[in-house]
């Protein structure tokens, strides 16, 4: 059991201590031995001596450590020099990302919000690009224009509030998790792969990995007086942020995998991981404070420059769906007054789905 690579490359990668060698993420058993690469981007969970890419699998299932074998560090990410100006730094991530040619087996899709991730990686995978979103969101009209501009085929998901409340006990069941912020992260996620899944596509490309490679967050371009992020530096709360991915990893894929297809991650290719190590602060967010400087610079030679300068919203926002979800939260009785009460009408929906009294968790 290998996800994202063979044996024999996560052998050698074992053999040599090489946290980044050439793949897109791996986790699986090698040897007997559990096996989660350096930045986490499959899941693999552990019960004992079980383990499972799937934690609903498991009785009690707790996340394998990124980075380790058989409980066991073994890679770190590296620490190199960084380049000396934006221009160096933009051409090396032009070659890395030319580099890349996603590995996939079967039909391809792209998650696609119209923003620069998703626009570099639609012109990584050849596949139509689904977006979703009530109607009047940011994200269903970035897209529309945004595939304009690629000439690519547009598929357009519209939810509705009875979607989201046959989504929501499904996806909290499959994540494991029930805070109205994970919810609301995997929700359309599961939406845009449960719609991909219907029209035959095996695989979502995901433009997931940008903002935390390259200083996509308010947080990191704040640093250091931001005090969401411990960091002296703007490139010291990159590397801080890097360490979410583990986490944030196990929710996307395991919400595209319970809508039927199997996620990749284009940007996060060690390739490319490499070469974002090597992006200076000034390259990360710009004397302006232009976010993920480099990258939109290196964008420019993927998809036109209206669209590797675009700015985006978070994908809950950008398709109204967080905000969907909170007027039905209100409007079944759990007020914005009630402490976190979005999570308390997430387990309401859960006990509802599982037959049992809904009230108990109010």
């Amino acid at each position: 059991m290998m996800d994202g690579a063979g044996l024999v490359t996560v052998r050698e990668a074992i053999e040599w201590k090489d946290p980044l060698p050439g793949t897109c993420g791996f986790a699986g058993v090698v040897d007997g031995q559990p096996v989660r690469d350096v930045l986490g981007r499959y899941p693999l969970f552990a019960d004992g001596d079980a383990v499972s890419r799937d934690p609903t699998d498991l009785d009690d299932p707790s996340p394998v450590p990124a980075g380790t074998v058989d409980g066991e560090r073994i890679w770190t990410l590296p620490d190199p020099d960084p380049y000396e100006d934006v221009g160096r730094a933009t051409a090396a991530l032009v070659s890395a990302i030319e580099d890349v040619t996603p590995a996939v087996a079967g039909k391809t899709a792209v998650a696609f919000s119209g923003g620069v991730d998703s626009a570099v990686t639609a012109a990584l995978v050849d596949g139509p690009l689904y977006v979703v979103g009530f109607e009047g969101s940011h994200d269903r009209e970035a897209a529309r224009s945004a595939a304009t501009l690629l000439d690519r085929e547009l598929r357009e998901i519209e939810p509705t509030h009875e979607d989201l409340k046959r989504a929501v006990p499904q996806v909290a069941r499959a994540i494991g998790r029930t805070n109205a912020m994970d919810v609301s992260i995997a929700l359309p996620l599961f939406l845009v792969a449960e719609r991909a899944a219907a029209d035959g596509v095996d695989v979502l490309a995901l433009g997931q990995g940008v903002d935390e490679l390259f200083g996509g967050y308010a947080k990191v371009a704040k640093a250091p007086s931001d005090p969401r992020v411990e960091a002296e530096t703007v490139a010291g709360a990159r590397r801080k942020v890097l360490e979410t991915l583990p986490s944030q990893a196990e929710r996307d894929v395991l919400a595209v995998r319970a809508g039927g297809v199997e996620p990749i991650a284009p940007l996060l290719h060690d390739r490319i991981v490499a070469e974002a190590l090597r992006v200076p602060g000034e390259a990360l967010v710009g004397a302006d404070g232009t976010r993920k400087l480099a990258f939109r610079r290196a964008a420019r030679e993927f998809v036109p420059a209206d669209l590797a300068d675009r700015d985006k919203k978070a994908m809950q926002y950008g398709s109204l769906i967080s905000r969907e979800l909170d007027r039905l939260a209100r409007q079944a009785g759990f007020k914005r007054r009630m402490d976190d009460h979005v999570t308390k009408y997430v387990e309401h929906l859960i006990a509802e789905s599982s037959g049992e009294d809904p009230d108990a968790v109010t």
